[in-house]
């Protein structure tokens, strides 16, 4: 099963799991599937120390057994003293890295309401935060988002404030460059800096050689595949291609 070739999806599960590396001993909070994916690849192969949770009030083994007990006042205590890392989603996101998942339009009239500002103002303020496209189009990747939930590099205070990786289906994004401007970090094999391109609605930073996303290893091929998400449900937010 592992000498199939690496799926697409699997490649977005690799490059989400990466966003973890080297976080120690932190609360992996992935909102999303593949997200989720990911960060239970990181806890299992390069990542053991990372802190998984039900979501709700307890932590959680890989198995997803309780593990111990995390009430609202410690969670709080971590979200706001950068022992988080959380991947959330995104309505629009700007070449700063601000985010908007409240609405679309003037915020006094819009044309469409979503899910309002949440805790992204926290979260990006407060703790690291990255982010999961799983289709990147110019309708996300604006010029200028048309709120701001969270907030990116040109509004950022605090010494917790980072965005490590935007990850979509076509590429990873940083904001490694001089002035904290969006640029391309990787790009998922079979794709090319012209498809990332037109489908941002703003100018990337590109560098003169951009590499491809890691190849996933044999194990960690296993893992997805058998342990992780036997039922290839990861095939449903990115298609095989």
């Amino acid at each position: 099963m592992t000498t199939e070739a690496a799926a697409r999806a699997e490649y977005c599960v690799i490059a989400c799991a990466e966003a973890w590396r080297d976080n120690g001993e932190v609360l992996a909070s992935p909102m999303g599937l593949i997200p989720s994916f990911g960060a239970r690849l990181a806890k299992r192969t390069f990542s053991p120390d990372l802190l998984l949770t039900d979501g709700e009030a307890l932590l959680v083994g890989l198995d997803g057994e309780p593990e111990g007990w995390l009430p609202y006042r410690r969670h709080l205590a971590m979200v706001t003293g950068g022992k988080r890392h959380v991947m959330m989603g995104a309505s629009q996101i700007d070449r700063y890295g601000n985010q908007n998942i409240s609405c679309i339009g003037d915020w006094r009239r819009p044309s469409r309401q979503l899910l309002g500002v949440r805790g992204a103002p926290v979260n990006t303020l407060n703790n690291p935060v990255s982010y999961w496209i799983p289709k990147h189009s110019p309708r996300v990747f604006v010029e200028r988002v048309d709120m701001i939930s969270g907030v990116g590099y040109d509004h950022a205070v605090g010494p917790y404030h980072r965005l490590p990786r935007v990850v979509t289906d076509l590429a990873v994004l940083d904001f490694e460059t001089p002035d904290r401007t969006m640029r391309i970090a990787s790009l998922h094999p079979g794709v090319t800096v012209e498809e990332v391109r037109a489908a941002t609605g703003f100018d990337l930073v590109i560098d003169e050689d951009v590499p491809y996303t890691r190849e996933p290893t044999a194990e960690e091929l296993r893992l997805i595949r058998e342990v992780i998400d036997p039922r290839r449900l990861r095939d449903r937010e990115v298609a095989p291609r």
